[in-house]
């Protein structure tokens, strides 16, 4: 088994769509994985959860996605709709997602 962090920047839903597949297959195969949304990607939680995705949803629910960056959310204007969302604010490097936590605990990060 192996550890996981899928660590996704881009703001096109295909791309994130794609980082979520990737998390479920892994899931599915026995690793350990999570999410960190970051970057442009801060902005996608709004559509997801107003078409209610089912595969966000799920990730969402079941805690693989670990929550949402608190700089970018607020830069990009997204901050009350991520709250909303009942996403949690990660922000432990200069107010943004980082890494080091995750890669201390042995993850692998694969940046999407």
């Amino acid at each position: 088994m192996k550890k996981i962090l899928i660590y996704t920047m881009e703001g096109k839903k295909m791309c994130f769509l794609h980082a979520l597949m990737n998390a479920k297959q892994l899931k599915e195969a026995g690793n350990e994985v999570k999410i960190v949304i970051e970057g442009m990607s801060c902005v996608l939680p709004k559509e997801l959860e107003e078409e209610k995705n089912p595969l966000y949803l799920s990730l969402k629910n079941d805690g693989t996605i670990q929550g949402v960056c608190l700089g970018c959310s607020k830069t990009l204007g997204v901050y009350e709709d991520n709250e909303k969302a009942g996403l949690r604010f990660l922000g432990d490097m200069y107010n943004h997602a980082g890494v080091l936590n995750y890669v201390n605990d042995g993850y692998e990060v694969l940046i999407f």
